[in-house]
């Protein structure tokens, strides 16, 4: 251990930036800094320290929030003045709640955001990652459920759910206009963004009405291998 730390290079202030990627999804999560008692740390207990420049103290991520961060694997770069590490995240990486600290996109002049993924109050475990928490429609349907139960201000799916059903079917009819245009248009980045709002509103729709993605896993399930003109003939 003590060999690897020693192979790193720590700037003037003894700190050496730290990326932090989600080991399953490949999700860049936030960035932050680690002196070499915050890598010894993170090496002997397997989970993510850091050394905060603001409070200039040592500090496990989550130990307050329970969003820890357990090491999957751990690289540096060619000039050993960067690491990156791959972690199974509890929960939000953000201070904000967003699953990560990226969650601010600029896109063609303006700047969009994804929601939070987890209430401000909410202090547990939200991620358990076996194959059923992994599946990302299932985590986005879990998170409309809770917006449609709570209707927290600020929320655009809460909007939407308190505007209600024509507002929600509008939205499905736009979006899947906006995916018939970006596949017509052949552009490849614009295919998969608006297929992604539209899979989302689906899911919004889906929502509204209690019909889980599980239902609709069974349904293609049941179609799987038989001719498409077969199973129509026996609706």
């Amino acid at each position: 251990m003590d060999n690897f730390i020693n192979s790193l290079k720590f700037d003037s202030s003894g700190l050496i930036p730290v990326v932090v990627q989600d080991f399953y999804n490949k999700d860049v999560l936030m960035v932050a800094y680690a002196n070499k008692e915050a890598v010894a740390k993170t090496l002997e207990t397997g989970y993510a320290h850091y050394y905060s420049r603001s409070r200039k103290q040592l500090w496990k991520k989550g130990e307050t929030s329970g969003h820890i961060q357990k090491i999957k694997q751990i690289f540096y770069d060619c000039d050993s003045d960067t690491l990156l590490i791959k972690v199974e995240q509890k929960g939000a990486a953000c201070h904000t709640n967003h699953r990560s600290c990226f969650y601010r996109e600029y896109f063609r002049g303006k700047v969009r955001e994804t929601e939070p993924v987890i209430d401000k109050n909410f202090n547990g475990i939200f991620y358990n990652m076996n194959s059923d928490e992994q599946d990302i429609l299932k985590k986005i349907f879990r998170l409309l459920l809770q917006r449609k139960k709570e209707l927290p201000d600020g929320s655009y799916t809460a909007k939407l759910f308190k505007k209600g059903e024509n507002s929600i079917l509008k939205k499905i009819g736009e979006e899947a206009t906006e995916v018939v245009m970006a596949i017509k248009d052949k552009d490849e980045s614009e295919v998969v963004y608006e297929s992604a709002d539209l899979i989302f509103h689906l899911l919004v729709s889906l929502a509204y009405v209690d019909i889980s993605p599980d239902a609709i896993y069974k349904e293609l399930e049941k179609r799987f291998g038989i001719s498409g003109n077969f199973e129509k003939e026996t609706r």
